[in-house]
């Protein structure tokens, strides 16, 4: 079975639609000893197909369009956050305190790009707030990598010890995530709710033209996949807490094609229950538990709004000892093996993209466009289910490395494209989907951080 045909029948597609894909491959497009470039194929193309899928279902096309895979322009998009401009300034990336550590007894990754994960990691290692990495450095070279995890997740914040793959498996996480599938599918409802109406002229091959969806997500696999919703002609709508401020260049890049409006969940009165009402969709991309309180799981959710597709993302996985903790790609990678895999001379590396939290946003898209098409037929509800340290596990014991093949990849220009926007000139990747009548670009460029008003047209 192809890597391609893996994801899609995980997802629930009819395994004959594999052959409407073809690939362009390149080599060196995502150069690593893990098999990078075939998981990210593998991820867009099973997002175009489901694409496709959806669109054939929506506008009566007798056969699902072709879809066409280039290597260049996937690796493309997974750097997206690495090649975009803003005005020409390049995006920072990591903060000084996003990074490997060496330990008393070896390394340790940390995550404090937003200033609450910076502030308790600083509280964790007894610093004050504006210590420098010299004066962290010497805190993490005292203690040994696990304690220093434990001690910075007992203060809400972010980092992860430095594991083998052996050592992964042995850990009780990981059990869990192995016997997990790609992506956890069910149906919710039993009441035949809705189903999409079929494409209009005016909406060519815009599978998702007419969804609603209500994009509760952070950075990074929840917004590449709600920004692929977008593109296929969905009205996304980002909504985050006031209080929770987004960095600003991942903001921008993930947000073409979508609105952005903040809405405090514990005081917003009626506000989401009226976005709810009109809303397709919901993804979802907090920490597992983390948005229940507020009513927002999603059994909670399709029970006020029947035939509602619920659509979550997590680091870890809901389940498990660590079901409940917050991650990041960076740290996934960590703890499962591949940093140390990617590593040489006795330090970590990593991959050359963020491919855990791209390649899952390419997955979450394709569940969520599954969804509807199963839909279409049953007008039920559905919720679906990722983690990034599932498609860890996929790229280390599920895909096998093949040989590389095609002309030389050449660099992203190709597949870079200029929009001017409110927030400047934006250089930015093209999307990776492409499917015969489907679209090549965004609608609108991104807007500023909750510059839209928290309500529907």
């Amino acid at each position: 079975m192809t890597d391609i045909a893996f994801a899609w029948t995980a997802l629930g597609g009819d395994p004959a639609l594999v052959s409407r894909v073809t690939t362009v491959e390149r080599t060196g497009a995502l150069t690593a000893r893990l098999p990078v470039q075939q998981l990210a194929r593998a991820c867009v193309g099973t997002c175009a197909l489901a694409a496709a899928e959806l669109a054939a279902r929506r506008a009566g096309l007798a056969e699902v369009p072709a879809v066409r895979l280039d290597d260049g322009a996937v690796a493309t998009a997974f750097h997206s956050e690495r090649l975009l401009r803003v005005s020409g300034r390049a995006p920072t990336v990591f903060a000084p305190l996003s990074r490997f550590w060496p330990a008393a007894d070896g390394w340790v990754r940390t995550h404090a790009n937003y200033p609450h994960h910076r502030a308790r990691l600083l509280g964790a290692l007894g610093l004050p707030e504006g210590a420098s990495v010299g004066a962290a450095a010497e805190r993490f070279a005292e203690r040994p990598a696990l304690e220093i995890e434990e001690a910075v997740y007992g203060a809400g914040g972010l980092a992860v010890a430095l594991r083998t793959p052996e050592e992964w498996q042995a850990h009780g996480q990981a059990a869990e995530v192995a016997a997990r599938p790609l992506a956890e599918r069910a149906r919710l409802d039993s009441t035949r709710a809705r189903v999409l109406p079929p494409l209009g002229p005016a909406d060519a091959l815009l599978p998702a033209s007419g969804v609603r969806v209500l994009d509760l997500t952070r950075v990074l696999a929840g917004p590449v996949a709600t920004r692929t919703l977008a593109l296929l002609g969905a009205d996304v709508l980002r909504v985050d807490a006031p209080h929770l401020l987004e960095l600003p260049d991942l903001h921008a890049d993930t947000g073409f094609g979508k609105r952005s409006a903040v809405l405090d969940l514990a005081a917003c009165g009626t506000a989401f229950e009226e976005l709810l009402a009109s809303a397709d969709v919901v993804i979802t991309g907090y920490r597992p538990g983390a948005l229940d309180r507020f009513g927002l799981s999603p059994q909670a959710l399709i029970a006020r709004r029947p035939g509602l597709v619920v659509a979550q993302v997590s680091a870890w996985g809901g389940y498990g000892p660590w079901g409940g903790r917050r991650g990041f790609d960076s740290l996934v990678q960590v703890a499962t093996g591949i940093a140390a895999t990617e590593g040489s001379d006795g330090r970590p590396g990593a991959l050359p993209a963020q491919a855990l939290d791209h390649g899952t946003g390419y997955l979450l898209a394709a569940a969520v466009l599954r969804a509807l098409t199963e839909q279409s037929y049953d007008g039920h509800g559905r919720c679906v289910e990722l983690a990034l340290a599932r498609t860890a596990h996929w790229l280390m014991d599920g895909i096998r490395p093949a040989p590389a093949t095609g002309a030389q990849h050449t660099g992203p220009e190709a597949w870079l494209a200029e929009t001017d926007s409110t927030l400047g000139r934006l250089r930015h990747a093209l999307p990776p989907l492409s499917f015969a009548g489907g679209p090549a670009n965004w609608a609108r460029p991104p807007v500023p951080w909750g510059s839209d008003p928290a309500s529907w047209w």
